[in-house]
C-alpha cells in the first residue's frame, strides 16, 4: 500500500466521492492479493460490497425511482440573455463552486428540458430523471417515505458522471398530492425541503416547472439558482423559428425556402408561440406538406398558426400586407381568382 493510495483514500472521502473511494478500496485489495495476502483482500472487498451496495452501475439496473434519459445531441437555440445564465451555469459546475442545484421556470414549449440536455451533453453526463408518477402512493405517508429512499438513491450516485433532473417539479409538489389532505401535502412538502437540505453538495440537480408562482417560496429559495425561460422577444422568435426552417427544409429536397413569407406569416401573428411548439408546427408541416407544391408546407404552418380556419378572408390577407402570389400559396386559389375576388370588394 503507497503512500499515494492513502492520499487518495483520504480525499475521495473528504470529497464523498463514493464511487472513487470504492475503486481505490478494491485496487488496494487487489495489491493485497498479489501479495500473497488474501484475507485482507477479501476483508476490504467484504467492507466495500456492504457499505456502497447502493453505487449503481453504468447501466443503472439497480436504480429504483431514477430512470436514465436518452437525449439527442441537436443544436439547441436561445436567446442571448438566456444562453449566458446556461453557460454561467456550465462554468460553475465545472469549476465546482458550490453551487449545484438549479431551477428552470417558464412556459411550456421554452426549451426547459432541451436546455438540461445541452448542459448534459457539454458536461459529458448522464442524465437521471425521476418519473414523479412513481413517487407518489395513495397510502397515507407513503409518498413522504419514497422521496426519502428517492433522495438516499441519489446521494449514493457517482456524482461525477450523472446529472439528475426533476423535471416538471411541481407535479409531485402541486397536482399529484390529493389537495383534500393538507396534512399529506404539508408531510411530502417538508421531507423534500430537508432532502434538499441534505443533499450531497456535489450532486448536480437541475429542477424545471411551468407554475414557478405556485411554488412553495421555501422550496425556490432551495436552489442556489433559478432561470427564467421567459424572456424571448418576438425578434428571438423570429430567428429561432428561422433557423428552425432552414434546418428542416433541408431534408426535405421537394420544397423550397421562401423566408419572407414565413417571416410574414409569424409577424401577423398578435402572439408568436415558443419555440417547442414552433419546431413542432414547422416539422409537421414540411412533413405533411405536398409534393407537388414546393410551398405547400408554408400554408400548413399559417393554417396551424391561425387555428385551421375553414374560410379564408383574402381581403384581410392583402390588408396585412400579403402580395398576390403569397395569397395563392396560402389559400391554393389561383392568383387570376385572387385578382378578381380582391377587384370585386
Amino acid at each position: 500500500m503507497k503512500k499515494q493510495d492513502i492520499i487518495n483514500l483520504v480525499r475521495y472521502h473528504t470529497e464523498k466521492n463514493d464511487e472513487a473511494f470504492a475503486s481505490e478500496v478494491a485496487k488496494i485489495a487487489r495489491e493485497f492479493d498479489a501479495a500473497g495476502d488474501g484475507a485482507v483482500a477479501q476483508y476490504l472487498m467484504e467492507l466495500i460490497s456492504s457499505a456502497y451496495f447502493y453505487v449503481p452501475q453504468s447501466n443503472y439496473k439497480n436504480l429504483r425511482f431514477l430512470k436514465k434519459v436518452e437525449y439527442s445531441s441537436s443544436p439547441l437555440l436561445l436567446p442571448n440573455i438566456i444562453e449566458e445564465d446556461v453557460l454561467g451555469i456550465t462554468k460553475a459546475i465545472s469549476n465546482r463552486t458550490g453551487l449545484s442545484k438549479f431551477l428552470f421556470y417558464g412556459a411550456p414549449g421554452s426549451g426547459k428540458t432541451e436546455t438540461v440536455f445541452q448542459i448534459a451533453r457539454i458536461l459529458n453526463r448522464d442524465i437521471l430523471s425521476v418519473p414523479f408518477e412513481q413517487l407518489v402512493d395513495s397510502r397515507l405517508g407513503e409518498t413522504a417515505k419514497n422521496v426519502s429512499l428517492l433522495f438516499d438513491e441519489i446521494n449514493h450516485l457517482p456524482y461525477g458522471k450523472v446529472l439528475i433532473l426533476f423535471d416538471e417539479i411541481d407535479a409531485l409538489v402541486l397536482d399529484r398530492i390529493n389537495r383534500n389532505d393538507l396534512r399529506e401535502m404539508g408531510r411530502v412538502t417538508s421531507v423534500f425541503l430537508k432532502e434538499l437540505d441534505s443533499l450531497n453538495e456535489n450532486v448536480i440537480l437541475i429542477a424545471t416547472t411551468n407554475l414557478y408562482d405556485s411554488l412553495d417560496k421555501a422550496m425556490i429559495r432551495r436552489f442556489d439558482a433559478t432561470v427564467s425561460f421567459s424572456r424571448y422577444s418576438r425578434e428571438d422568435l423570429v430567428e429561432i423559428a428561422d433557423s428552425f426552417l432552414t434546418l428542416t427544409l433541408k431534408k426535405s429536397p421537394g420544397s423550397r425556402q421562401d423566408m419572407r413569407l414565413f417571416n410574414k406569416i409569424l409577424n401577423n401573428l398578435e402572439e408568436i408561440p415558443y419555440p417547442g411548439d414552433l419546431k413542432q408546427i414547422i416539422k409537421t408541416a414540411v412533413a405533411f406538406s405536398d409534393e407537388s407544391s414546393e410551398y405547400d408546407y408554408l400554408r400548413k404552418i399559417y393554417l396551424a398558426l391561425n387555428d385551421n380556419p375553414d374560410t379564408v378572408d383574402i381581403q384581410k390577407l392583402k390588408d396585412q400586407g400579403y402580395t398576390t402570389r403569397e395569397i395563392e400559396v396560402l389559400t391554393r386559389i389561383p392568383k387570376s381568382s385572387v385578382s378578381r375576388k380582391l377587384k370585386g370588394n
